[in-house]
């Protein structure tokens, strides 16, 4: 239950292309949403279990290009101490066709994750190495939404 938690709350996360550094203010933000398509759970014994993910959504903005839709993967990995890690990668594309990917983490206790740009076409070509933060606001265990800030280059 712990470990679905924390994966809606970063999953759809995932969503978004989202701390990068704290150090740099926003110039970007906007909100994302997802959608579970699959979760598999193994359990590695003594306390351990790794959780897989997929899930479909998007991620919107008014003060940058980053409004797209795609999907995302990733991982929670649950330590015998419940500490749970979570990281992930999404692809997106916008209506034009252009489309970026994204990477991000939440480590243990963190009520915000982080994200950062790894590649794009187009509008985002160029721009790998922009990143920021994300923080899941809603999730019932199969749809998330958040909000997201960071550097959009």
């Amino acid at each position: 239950m712990r470990t679905t938690n924390l994966l809606k709350m970063g999953l759809f996360l995932a969503m978004s292309g989202v701390v990068c550094g704290s150090a740099l203010a926003d110039n970007c933000d906007g909100r994302f949403t997802g959608v579970n398509q699959s979760v598999d759970t193994l359990d590695l014994g003594n306390g351990h279990t790794l959780t897989i993910f997929s899930d479909r959504g998007s991620v919107t903005s008014e003060n940058s290009a980053q409004n797209a839709i795609g999907g995302c993967g990733g991982y929670v990995l649950t330590t015998p101490d419940g500490k749970m890690r979570l990281a992930y990668a999404c692809l997106r594309k916008n209506k034009d066709g252009d489309s970026f990917s994204d990477a991000g983490t939440i480590e243990p206790g963190d009520s915000r994750g982080n994200w950062t740009r790894t590649g794009g076409t187009g509008v985002f070509a160029g721009k790998n190495g922009s990143g920021g933060w994300w923080e899941s606001t809603m999730n019932d265990g199969k749809i998330t939404s958040g909000t997201w800030g960071g550097n959009c280059k």
